[in-house]
């Protein structure tokens, strides 16, 4: 490489220091905004965490959090289980729609980034899971599905407007009793989750991020 020259004498120019740079922090890095000294896990916990380890490969940020005390760890994640993972007439797919179209609504840069990788997986599809993101109703879902996300976003929107009429539109879709039990209480659940998650800063995995693109 030639060397820099300067024009005033001729001779060669000092190079410019280069600007130390430092390894840009993680955007999981806190986990939340708030100093909470990690509690004792119960041994159901630590367990728990050891699972998710050697399932997934880390332990969700949300458990991390949740983690400064094992009774709340171990009600929610126990609420968690039971609504998206126990049997249930809801697909996992559509319990994760569920999820992402609240969301959504809510701007939960937590949970739309955990929730809508978990969309692309269950699906296959990485369009399904940006446009749920951005605006279910630019997706092209079935009957079924629309029905179930317009419950979820007018259940979490405009609560108090729910009335027979909308139950009775996700019964003309096919879902039974226990179904729309099933659609309310993750809506529920997710809108409260949405809210710690803005209230604390909660910051997903950055693993999330690039999952089943």
């Amino acid at each position: 490489m030639a060397k820099l020259v300067s024009r005033k004498s001729g001779k060669a120019a000092a190079k410019p220091a280069r600007a130390k740079t430092q390894a840009p922090t993680p955007d999981d890095s806190p986990v939340i905004a708030l100093d909470l000294p990690p509690g004792q896990l119960s041994p159901a916990m630590t367990a728990y965490f050891q699972k998710c380890q050697d399932k997934l490969g880390f332990i969700p940020n949300v458990l991390a959090a949740y983690a400064f005390d094992s009774a709340k760890l171990e009600a929610f994640a126990a609420m968690y289980n039971d609504l998206m993972l126990a049997p249930s007439g809801l697909s996992k797919l559509e319990r994760e729609m569920i999820a992402v179209a609240v969301s959504s609504q809510n701007r939960c840069y937590y949970c739309l980034t955990a929730h809508g990788a978990a969309v692309r997986q269950y699906s296959g599809n990485p369009l399904l899971g940006e446009q749920i993101v951005m605006n279910y109703r630019a997706a092209r879902l079935d009957p079924r599905q629309r029905a179930m996300l317009d419950f979820a976003v007018k259940l979490t929107v405009t609560p108090a407007e729910v009335e027979e009429q909308d139950r009775e539109a996700l019964r003309a879709a096919g879902f039974s009793g226990r179904d729309i039990w099933d659609i309310a209480a993750i809506t529920g659940f997710f809108n409260m989750s949405n809210r710690v998650a803005a209230a604390t800063d909660m910051r997903p995995n950055t693993v999330y991020h690039g999952q089943a693109r």
